[in-house]
């Protein structure tokens, strides 16, 4: 009859056992080592595989990963940024890990993560991942993953203390202040924006600090739009909803050039957006239009306000019919899908009086007064992948081009005296880019 386990482990001395379970115990040691030393916190950027990944991503809390193509020119670019960073973000508390995986390579893996160009990067905070969409030289790069560590609502207890912490916020993200406000007021909204914005709370500023921020009285939350060198102040109600509707639409600043870069800030947004397309964003006469544009957002909160000239972005200005023969400036109104809105009798603006032109163009088209069109080009989506899609599309027909020179010459046959070879012709389909989807459900959660 077999014997029991137990019956086996009564066989055995008692020191016997303890020195079977030193001798397993030693030899083991180095496995298990070698497992908790795989990756080491020293600063470079790791080296990540089918086989490695899943380890690296657990074995960190922060980790920021390049998935890249040996053969990409923007890869190559970014490759020593990172090389640069790494080590600043390792010494982080907690630290940020930088690893990158050759998604080329291990397609498989990049397939996993939704890497659909390169580089792809992304955040994984706890092992979930967040898209990247911030700068890429090294010391910005620094600047803005810190905000992925740093605590949601930051306690300034001094004029000192707030003006080191708006320097150290830098200009990438907006920044909310409660003066005088509690930390409990403000710290589930700052949870639910973390990625897209710093919050704090301060006690014991000077009145010099109150006319630096243009408040008068407390408490008050101010948001900060330092790349735009905007500000606003909001005196309540501090009930929370009423606290995130003024946060949600500080998120973004009054009036918004429109570019690759700043169409992220637009995913989110569920506001309608009254864009301008100018002929040119920088010339004096646009200077002057934005002006006013900026103060009728200021009285419309309700909607979004951004231009873009023709000469800085055509190919988005022509997805709303702008060609050189169309008088500009001209406005519309973009759901940011695929439906835009031109107000009837407004389809154009002069020079005189722009400030009254703009309000009979917001008048008209609460009152219904439009026209609803489409959009003669890509989503919101589709223009911020746009970049990688050409690339995408590019590489695919030069593969496709080599493949058909290649059975061409492999094909090819001397012709004889008499006769003429007519070689069938094999179409070739080369792959277009794929649909382009509805603005809030193509984009991935921040």
């Amino acid at each position: 009859m077999a014997s029991s386990p137990l019956t086996i482990y009564s066989l055995f001395p008692k020191s016997s056992l303890q020195l079977l379970t030193l001798f397993t115990t030693v030899l083991l040691s180095p496995a298990i080592a070698a497992s908790t030393n795989q990756f080491k916190l020293d600063g470079k950027v790791l080296e990540l595989n089918d086989s490695n990944f899943d380890a690296a991503i657990s074995s960190f809390d922060y980790v920021f990963v390049d998935f890249y193509a040996p053969w990409c020119g923007h890869c190559k670019r970014l490759a020593p940024e990172l090389d640069k960073a790494a080590p600043v973000l390792a010494e982080l508390k907690p630290p940020i890990v930088v690893a990158k995986v050759d998604a080329d390579k291990y397609r498989k893996l990049g397939s996993k993560h939704d890497v659909d160009g390169y580089p792809t990067l992304k955040v994984f905070i706890h092992g979930v991942p967040t898209e990247y969409f911030g700068p890429r030289k090294a010391d910005l790069l620094v600047q803005f993953l810190k905000k992925f560590v740093a605590p949601d609502v930051a306690f300034l207890n001094s004029d000192s203390a707030i003006r080191d912490f708006i320097k150290a916020a830098g200009t990438n993200f907006p920044i909310f202040i409660g003066f005088g406000l509690n930390e409990s007021s403000i710290s589930d909204i700052a949870v639910k924006h973390k990625k897209k914005a710093w919050f704090s709370v301060a006690k014991d500023f000077s009145e010099d600090i109150m006319s630096l921020y243009d408040f008068d009285k407390v408490p008050a939350l101010v948001a900060i739009h330092p790349a735009y060198k905007e500000q606003s102040i909001f005196y309540g109600p501090f009930e929370e909803k009423f606290v995130e509707d003024y946060v949600k639409q500080s998120l973004i600043p009054l009036i918004l050039p429109i570019n690759q870069d700043s169409l992220k800030l637009l995913r989110d947004d569920e506001r309608k957006v009254v864009l301008t397309i100018l002929e040119d964003e920088v010339d004096e006469k646009s200077k002057e239009l934005i002006k006013v544009l900026k103060s009728a957002a200021s009285a419309n909160h309700d909607l979004v306000f951004g231009y873009v000239g023709v000469k800085q972005w055509e190919d988005f200005t022509e997805s709303f019919e702008v060609y050189k023969k169309t008088p500009l400036p001209k406005m519309v109104v973009w759901d940011g899908d695929e439906e835009y809105y031109t107000v009837i009798g407004s389809e154009s603006m002069d020079e005189t009086n722009m400030g009254n032109q703009v309000s009979k163009f917001l008048e008209g088209y609460r009152e219904g007064s439009v026209v609803q069109k489409n959009l003669h080009g890509p989503t919101l989506a589709g223009f911020i992948k746009s970049q990688s899609g050409v690339r995408l599309v590019l590489i695919l027909i030069f593969v496709v081009l080599v493949m058909v020179l290649i059975m061409t010459m492999a094909k090819e046959e001397p012709l004889t005296v008499g006769t003429r070879d007519h070689a069938a012709g094999e179409t070739s389909s080369i792959p277009q880019p794929e649909t382009r989807e509805a603005r809030r459900d193509a984009v991935k959660e921040d």
